[in-house]
């Protein structure tokens, strides 16, 4: 049960922190050649495009994480308390 909650606890945040910064490295690709980033679509832009956080884009991704890690907390500690037989 150690094992499991420790890989609840570490895989979600290592993938949300992989797909964060994939898509920061294609925003400032595209604000250093000039443009500006459209969070909605994923493409970059001419004109101006309002900020969209990453939590209105991708609900399921973060929440879903989140709720994992904590799980893998839940069980790690569980894991812990109960004596191995």
């Amino acid at each position: 049960m150690l094992r499991l909650g420790l890989l609840l606890l570490i895989v979600p945040i290592i993938v949300l922190m992989g797909v964060y910064f994939w898509e920061l490295g294609d925003v400032r690709e595209c604000t250093l050649s000039g443009g500006y980033w459209d969070y909605h679509d994923g493409v970059c832009r001419d004109t101006p495009q309002p900020f969209v956080s990453w939590l209105e884009r991708y609900p399921l991704l973060v929440n879903g994480g989140m709720l994992l890690s904590v799980l893998g907390v839940v069980l790690c500690m569980i894991g812990l308390y109960v004596k191995k037989r």
